[in-house]
């Protein structure tokens, strides 16, 4: 038996080990309702599909637009390496040390190459959640795209309108989690000025780059994130003549805030903090920023085709000829094309989910107001959640199917702390979403619940006992 299959037999030998309670307690339905729909199949969909199993909410799917091995952005968009999260993280998992990360890789690898290894692969990461979802054998469906979401007075349930290859189909569902990542709180978009450009000039992080094409060419690559140099480093090994970055700060950040959240009591307790407190760490936080990991830096740093250039926002784009030029304050740089590393546009309504209901949910910035100076716009529009993950009304009474969409995007930071779309945050987030998911469905019914306690008469006490004893 290989080390992996040995694993696998483990993982079974220890839920087997942890299966109590085994009774189901959601009502049977006599349709084909699911008591949970998850949109997204990335690590957040996963490991809460396989909370919810653990609870006996049995009655879920998963669905992912993309095609088998190309869900999340391990293989897709994201360009670096290794993660940046430290390699002894958890989550996934759930506290089942056979599921854990390390478990996986020490079955795969060698206990050896464990303990020489610095940092999780960015690919190898995505082999470990194939892993999982294989030996959990979780449910998921690939090529839905999901395109709208209604709901049917009549019965309660929301309609999901997805996109199929066979055609429109309408899943009903009780609940629906939106595991939707990091632009599930909008859309990565081309911002301006650079919407000025021709298309094929211009590429986002977070879309398809022909690299190849791209070899003897001069690039300009906006941003200082991550990714923005995750995608110049790529480039420079795809052969570019000239590699530009244009900073707007004046210092590349160097402290990395997500290092201090790595704790139990921010993890796990964030959530609990009054609005004041959360709005002034979130603030703190998002202007604060990370700084490249110091992998991406190391890429690139030692490289005379590489030029930096800080305190230079681009203040407009245009065409010369053939040529790209980006005005700063500093001076103009050209070149034949630009990758835009500036992040995600945060707005609801971007989404085509959300489209109809966006105006309806309830944001930070109809919630709470700053004090003066402390505003932030990015904080503002994130969704302002209920202790479940769920979204809550704008106006009470007008959407009340809102609370039956339970969001674990990254815009659910102000509110919950990391959770979604940060491997960091799983380990507390996901419980804490699986809770929510449960307790909804079990207040939901608790008539039901109720008439079935009063109903309850198996016997435990069987013998026959006589009406008087001596």
């Amino acid at each position: 038996m290989s080390a992996l299959a040995g694993l696998e037999a483990e993982v079974r030998r220890q839920l087997e080990l942890l299966e109590y309670p085994r009774q189901p307690w959601l009502p049977p339905r006599a349709d084909d309702a699911l008591d949970v729909a998850i949109v997204g199949a990335g690590q957040t969909g996963l490991a809460t599909a396989f909370g919810l199993r653990r609870e006996r909410v049995e009655s879920v799917a998963i669905f992912d637009r993309a095609a088998p091995g190309g869900t999340g952005v391990w293989t897709t968009f994201a360009r670096m390496r290794t993660l940046r999260t430290p390699k002894h993280v958890s989550g996934p998992d759930l506290g089942v040390p056979a599921l854990t990360p390390r478990a996986y890789f020490e079955a795969r690898d060698g206990a050896e190459a464990w303990a020489a290894l610095h940092k999780i692969g960015r690919e190898d990461w995505q082999h470990y959640l194939d892993w999982y979802a294989g030996v959990l054998a979780l449910p998921i469906r690939h090529g839905h795209a999901l395109e709208t979401i209604g709901h049917d007075t009549a019965s309660g349930l929301l309609l999901l309108g997805f996109a199929t290859p066979e055609g429109q189909q309408t899943i009903r569902a009780r609940k629906l989690v939106l595991a939707t990542g990091m632009d599930g709180t909008g859309a990565w978009r081309v911002p301006a000025p650079f919407d000025m450009l021709p298309a094929a000039r211009v590429f986002h992080t977070s879309g398809p780059v022909d690299f190849a094409a791209l070899s003897g060419q001069r690039v300009i690559v906006v941003g200082a994130g991550a990714s923005a140099f995750d995608n110049l480093a790529t480039a420079l090994e795809a052969g570019v003549a000239e590699a530009v970055m244009l900073v707007r700060r004046q210092r590349m950040p160097r402290v990395n805030p997500f290092r201090w959240m790595e704790q139990a009591g921010f993890l796990g307790q964030f959530h609990a903090l009054p609005d004041a407190l959360k709005w002034r760490m979130m603030r703190h936080i998002f202007d604060l920023n990370q700084p490249p990991p110091q992998e991406s830096w190391d890429r690139v740093a030692d490289d005379p085709r590489f030029a930096l250039h800080m305190g230079s926002p681009v203040t407009s784009a245009r065409m010369e000829g053939s040529e790209v030029v980006l005005e700063t304050p500093q001076s103009a740089h050209r070149a034949d094309h630009v990758i835009i590393g500036t992040g995600t546009a945060f707005d609801l309504a971007l989404r085509p989910e959300l489209a109809a209901v966006a105006p309806q949910i309830l944001l930070w910035r109809d919630a709470y107001t700053p004090p003066a100076g402390e505003g932030h716009p990015i904080l503002g529009a994130c969704p302002y959640l209920d202790a479940g993950f769920a979204f809550r009304e704008k106006a009470p009474g007008t959407v009340p199917f809102l609370r039956h969409i339970h969001f674990m995007g990254y815009g659910a930071t102000p509110s919950m702390g990391l959770s979604g779309a940060s491997i960091s945050g799983m380990k507390y987030g996901v419980p804490r979403l699986v809770d929510g998911l449960c307790r909804a469905l079990w207040l939901d019914d608790a008539d039901r619940h109720v008439e079935s306690l009063l109903a309850y008469d198996a016997p435990e006490l069987t013998r026959e006992i006589p009406q008087e004893l001596p």
